[in-house]
Formats: structure tokens, C-alpha cells, sequence
């Protein structure tokens, strides 16, 4: 079979969540099929990257788009009723290059990871089309107005507004939608979509992302993630504003290690406080979070499956996270990870993994059981199979009705 994939950022290497998803359905597919990949990268450096994706497909097409034209685009569409963000993910040259293959080859399926992406191909008919929307983007964008001042919380508003219409009017468009979670998949469905809908959850690495026998440090806790990115920003001036001191007070050797690329001067300055350290890019996350007594994840803004969760779990490293970043991953909070409510509620939490290692290895070690249980690329992968299959039969089964 011969399938197009086409995703928002071009999967390689699978060093950001963005591109995880991605990269390891096309690795499974590709066992079996030839598949040809269509995405954007947005740097000579990212592009050069990118074609490291060789190996994995039969071949890939990619577009290469600026930051300012991908600006501009998304200003263009601020007074129309279409999204503004998926003007930063389209390139022309990239639709024209996808087009040009869709006439000149034959494809049996066309699978999207991310409705940004989808508007390549809403219109092509007489092929099987699949969307896996991953994370609803339009609850991001909602999401974000209650943290934003006025009048950015009313564009944050219009923009998940005009996103929720659009992943509406594009789930019409596919034979079949799928989802990273349970919880993304109930957010679909309350747009009252026809379309079939499912749902297959990220797996995790779980050989390279594997305990340490090496000990840990009783006082560091860290966090983990892209610092660029809003979400973490905030959880982190959060923690460090409100938890943190609380652990200090009790345990003055307490450390906070911030490891993620890319972070802005604010996040930078966290660094400056006693205790603090802000580490940026870091060749291997995994020794500073194998050395650390417990992770923690405070986000209030939390779409799709949070891989750094399900990474640290799997490193045998207890994981203390809100309950909107618990929800997307597959774990009973108690058993497999500790979800806190307040300032306090994280801080007595995190002592306790601290200063109780009989409690800490039990967590830890059923952490880990869940992730390879629940979170394994080759279930994971097995459920996208016979998600494929399911649309192929029913795709067939309509065009013999019609006929």
C-alpha cells in the first residue's frame, strides 16, 4: 500500500513532542508499506535535520517556509473566519508539491497527524483519508485567554473560536479521526462530528528511557520540557514563586533543576534564585532526571499526552503533576503518579518522595509497570493498524453502496 503522511513539522529527529508522534507511526508503517512523507521545515538547520527521515520512508517531499512569511500569513487571515494558525503551517510550494504527487502517483491512503496540516488535502477525494488531530487544538488557544490580559485573551478566544469551527468543517472531510487520548477524543466528540472517531495513545521508549541503577539525590526534583513554550513557562514561574519556597523551608538543601531548551530571560533569571538552576539544551535529559528524588510536572495548561510524564515515569523517576497533565496519560493517580491540587498540596507530595524511599521506589517502580502496560509503541502502533484497516473496510464498503 502506498500512503501519503503528511504532519506539521517534519519528523526527524523525534527530539520534541511534535514530532514523536509522527516519526514513530511512520517508522511502523513504513515496515509494510511505502510511505511518503510531506511536512515543513522552517530552518536550512531543520531541513538538513530533516532528512535524516531517509531511512524511514520510501520518500518525503518537504517544504521549506520562513518566520516572516509564516507570520504574514497568519496575520492576513486575523480579519477572516479561518484560523490564523494554520496560516503558519501553510508554504505554497509545499501544497504545490503535494498536489503534483497526488496527480502523478497512485495513493491508497492519505493519513494526517494535525488538523493545521489538513486543509493540503480536505479537498482530495476518491482516496481514504485519515486525521489523527493528535491534541484539539482549539482548546489550546481557549485555554490560553484566562492567562492572557485583555485585549490578547479576546484574540486567544477568537482564534480557538475559529479553530473549533474549522476542525468541525475538516472532520467532515475524513473518512476517520483519531485522538492521543480519551479525554482529546470526548473534546472531538462534543463537536457533534459524524465522522467515525477513535483514539491511540504515545508510547514511550522504554529501552532508552529506562531506569538507573546509579543513586539518586534525595533533595533534587526536576522538571522537563521545551521552554520556549508557554505552558511550561508559566508552570515553572508558578512552581518556583509558590511551591518551592515551601520545600525550602523544610528542606534547605532542596535542589530545582529546569531542564529545557530555548528558555527566555524570565525562565533564565529562575537560575539566579538558591537552588535554581536552569540547565537550557542538554545533550541527554536522562542523567539529570535518573539523579533526581522526584519530577514534577505543575501544568495548568495541558492538551494531548504529556511525553515528558511518561518518560520520566519510565526512568523509574515519580512523577508529581497537575490533574489537567495527569489526564493525559493512561496512570490512576496514587498508584502510578501523584497529582496535587495547591502550592502545598505539591510541596508535601514532593517531601515526601524526598524524604520517604521505601514510598518513592514504590511509586517509581509502579510508574514504570504503567508505562510499559499502557504507553508501548508496539500496542500503540497494533490499535493504528487496525484503526487503518477499519476505515479501508468502511471506505470500500461506501463506495460499493454508491456504485
Amino acid at each position: 500500500m502506498r500512503i501519503l503522511y503528511v504532519c506539521h513539522r517534519f519528523p526527524f529527529p523525534p527530539a520534541r513532542g511534535g514530532k514523536i508522534r509522527p516519526f514513530n507511526m511512520i517508522r511502523h508503517l513504513s515496515r509494510e508499506h511505502q510511505v511518503v512523507v510531506a511536512s515543513l521545515a522552517r530552518s536550512p538547520e531543520e531541513a538538513e535535520a530533516g532528512r535524516g527521515i531517509a531511512p524511514h520512508c520510501s520518500d518525503f517531499i518537504m517544504g521549506e517556509v520562513s518566520a516572516p512569511a509564516a507570520w504574514a500569513r497568519m496575520i492576513a487571515r486575523l480579519p477572516t473566519p479561518g484560523p490564523s494558525s494554520m496560516g503558519y503551517f501553510y508554504a505554497p510550494a509545499l501544497a504545490r508539491q503535494i498536489q503534483a504527487r497526488l496527480q502523478q502517483e497512485r495513493f491508497d491512503l492519505i493519513f494526517v497527524h494535525c488538523s493545521s496540516v489538513a486543509p493540503y488535502v480536505s479537498q482530495v477525494t476518491g482516496i481514504p483519508k485519515i486525521l489523527d488531530f493528535g491534541d484539539m487544538d482549539s482548546q489550546k488557544w481557549l485555554i490560553y485567554r484566562r492567562f492572557k490580559a485583555f485585549p490578547l485573551s479576546l484574540g486567544y478566544w477568537l482564534e480557538g473560536s475559529k479553530m473549533a469551527a474549522a476542525e468541525k468543517a475538516l472532520a467532515r472531510q475524513f473518512d476517520l479521526c483519531t485522538c492521543t487520548t480519551r479525554a482529546e477524543l470526548e473534546t472531538l466528540l462534543r463537536l457533534q462530528v459524524t465522522t467515525p472517531c477513535d483514539w491511540l495513545p504515545n508510547g514511550v521508549d522504554h529501552g532508552y528511557f529506562a531506569p538507573s541503577a546509579e543513586p539518586y539525590d534525595s533533595d533534587a526534583i526536576c522538571f522537563v520540557g521545551r521552554m520556549d513554550y508557554f505552558p511550561n513557562q508559566q508552570a515553572m514561574l508558578f512552581f518556583c514563586d509558590a511551591v518551592f519556597p515551601l520545600i525550602r523551608r523544610r528542606r534547605r538543601r532542596a535542589t530545582l533543576t529546569i531542564i529545557g531548551a530555548e528558555p527566555p530571560a524570565e525562565i533564565r533569571r529562575l537560575g539566579d534564585r538558591e537552588g535554581i538552576t536552569v540547565t537550557g539544551t542538554v545533550a541527554d535529559v536522562r542523567d539529570p532526571v535518573r539523579r533526581s528524588a522526584a519530577s514534577v510536572a505543575p501544568l495548568t495548561i495541558a492538551r494531548g499526552t504529556q511525553n515528558k510524564v511518561l518518560e520520566c515515569m519510565a526512568m523509574g523517576v515519580p512523577v508529581v503533576t497537575s490533574p489537567e497533565a495527569a489526564g493525559g496519560v493512561d496512570a490512576v493517580p496514587g498508584e502510578h503518579l501523584l497529582v496535587a491540587q495547591s502550592p502545598q498540596d505539591y510541596a508535601d507530595k514532593l517531601l515526601k518522595l524526598m524524604e520517604d524511599p521505601a514510598a518513592r521506589q514504590t511509586l517509581a517502580a509502579a510508574g514504570r509497570a504503567r508505562v510499559e502496560t499502557c504507553h508501548n509503541w508496539a500496542g500503540s502502533m497494533a490499535k493504528l493498524d487496525r484503526i487503518i484497516e477499519t476505515c479501508l473496510r468502511r471506505y470500500q464498503a461506501g463506495r460499493q453502496r454508491r456504485a
